[in-house]
């Protein structure tokens, strides 16, 4: 029978890696939590519906990668491509955005596109992302530059990443804008690469984000979307910038800085890095204002980021910044002898736990000898053993073995066990 295996570009996350996701997550959404952003959970099938009109018919996203079927009432449904989409129609669905009150919420869970996959690129990948509705200025544009900042700060990548921002415009700058694009582009047809002359009729915005040399070298002197700005959009960036300024936030302008989604207006960035080959962007996002409309909802500004998963844990893995304390999933393992010993065990281990709620305490199942069961002690990796036989359950006491070091085992009265593992961990 041939043995089944994962759907290529869907991985398994195996117990040996789930520490350091928890403890990305948990890092995500304590800091987001200081912020004032609540969570929100949406489901991964949405109506097909809802990507064509928010991201956009002819982009690469609808028209080659995303995960579409008929469900048995004969409705086109889609494994969600990407999350923002999801979390407007959430909060449009449940009249979360009336009367202009300001929303702050985050959401986690896989995302699916049907892509090559290759390093830091999955078929079904993770993303945390975080949206803003209801508020207008720049102010809480910088908030959310301010806020993954902070984060890299936290994982001790700060040093790796650099912040990439461009202005879109309105709508209207970014029509006349197009106009002389595409004149531009269009006398110089032939010289395009072929997925450029492609877009230049569909979404001529995204050649300026080509990464064929030869289309780039083109680009040089093709109109710049910052000379099409209105008074207003202009304002909106520069005051964006005076903020990141303030609080000491380097960026660099990148005029070619577009994003792949048809709904962003205004602000846009990206946080990038150079120690992933190809796979430079961890995190990305920007203005919105016109989707929630576009979905059928009343006029609402918007603005978010999403940041990878998979690639932030390659980063961390590869600046060598995963904490110490991860490759350490037990604090204490308990081995027993006898089953007066093993009943005595689990009866003490459940004591040291209600002293103790954040010990990591593993109790011997399976029995064996005490050789056997500490050859297992050693390999969990934990800092010491307990070591209870049926001698000691008489005499209420305990073997505490330190198992990292050359100290000696020493004998302790049951009573004393929670107040040597405080002071030991």
């Amino acid at each position: 029978m041939k043995t089944l295996q994962a759907v290529r570009g869907m991985n398994d996350v195996l117990p040996e890696d789930s520490a350091l996701w928890q403890y990305f997550e948990r890092t995500v959404a304590d800091l987001l939590t200081t912020y004032g952003y609540q969570q929100v959970r949406m489901p991964i099938v949405e109506p097909t519906e809802l990507f064509k009109r928010s991201i956009g018919e002819v982009t690469d996203i609808v028209e080659k990668e995303m995960y579409t079927f008929e469900d048995r009432n004969g409705d086109s449904l889609t494994l969600r491509p990407e999350g923002t989409a999801g979390c407007v129609r959430a909060m449009l669905q449940h009249g979360l955005l009336g009367g202009g009150v300001a929303q702050k919420v985050w959401y986690n869970g896989p995302m699916f596109r049907h892509e090559r996959p290759q390093k830091g690129r999955y078929r079904q990948f993770h993303q945390i992302g975080v949206e803003t509705f209801n508020l207008t200025g720049p102010d809480i544009d910088a908030e959310l530059i301010v806020l993954s900042w902070r984060l890299w700060q936290r994982l001790g990548i700060s040093n790796a990443v650099k912040l990439e921002l461009n202005s879109l415009g309105s709508a209207e700058d970014r029509a006349r804008y197009r106009d002389d694009l595409v004149a531009y582009l269009q006398a110089r047809f032939d010289q395009l690469d072929e997925d450029s002359q492609r877009r230049l009729a569909s979404n001529p915005l995204r050649i300026l984000d080509s990464k064929v040399p030869e289309t780039q070298a083109l680009l040089t002197d093709a109109p710049k979307l910052a000379d099409y700005l209105n008074d207003e959009a202009r304002a909106h960036f520069d005051g964006l910038r005076a903020l990141l300024d303030e609080v000491g936030i380097p960026y660099v302008i990148n005029p070619k800085l577009v994003r792949g989604l048809d709904y962003y207006g205004l602000t846009v960035f990206e946080w990038v890095t150079d120690q992933l080959g190809a796979q430079g962007t961890v995190c990305a996002g920007g203005r919105y204002d016109g989707l929630v409309t576009q979905l059928g909802g009343k006029p609402a500004p918007a603005v978010g980021f999403a940041m990878g998963i998979e690639r932030l844990l390659l980063l961390i893995e590869t600046l060598d910044c995963v904490p110490a304390e991860l490759a350490r999933q037990v604090d204490v393992y308990l081995v027993t002898l006898g089953d007066v010993a093993a009943r005595a065990g689990l009866r003490l281990a459940e004591q040291l736990r209600d002293a103790l709620p954040s010990l990591r305490l593993v109790v011997h199942a399976g029995g064996g000898s005490f050789k056997s069961q500490f050859k297992k002690a050693d390999k969990s990796g934990a800092l010491y053993a307990l070591v209870l036989g049926e001698d000691e359950v008489a005499a209420q006491q305990i073997g505490f073995k330190p198992l990292r070091s050359g100290e000696e085992q020493e004998t302790l009265s049951w009573q004393d066990v929670p107040a040597r593992l405080a002071e030991s961990i």
